[in-house]
């Protein structure tokens, strides 16, 4: 149920560069919401038309999704974690990346012919 998306205007690094962020971030995900890995799901969108500030160099927007809620030590938390390691694999500022942090309701989030509600 959990849900890490990445999106940027920059260009899709080497496949195993991006299978390695999305494995890191999925385990950060994991840990920081206290819920099974084998749950949490991740995405990468290279290559989105965005700006930032008016202009556009490199930017990111992350979707942090889950069920259940997150308090604001924890979103503040992640959002260090996951700026950092954007910084890291991508080189994007972290000034330069927006992270929106969505709590669903568990009857909102379907999975496996069923919901989570």
């Amino acid at each position: 149920m959990p849900l890490i998306k990445v999106q940027t205007s920059i260009s899709a690094p080497e496949k195993s560069e991006v299978e390695t962020l999305l494995k890191n971030l999925s385990k950060s995900l994991s840990k920081h919401l206290g819920k099974p890995e084998s749950y949490v799901m991740t995405a990468f969108e290279p290559n989105v038309s965005m700006t930032f500030a008016g202009t556009t160099d490199p930017v990111c927007y992350i979707e942090v999704k889950s069920v259940g809620s997150m308090s604001p030590t924890l979103t503040q938390a992640m959002s260090r974690d996951f700026c950092q390691q954007i910084n890291q694999a991508l080189g994007i500022a972290s000034d330069r990346t927006y992270i929106e942090f969505a709590d669903a309701k568990g009857y909102m989030w379907g999975w496996n012919e069923s919901t989570f509600g």
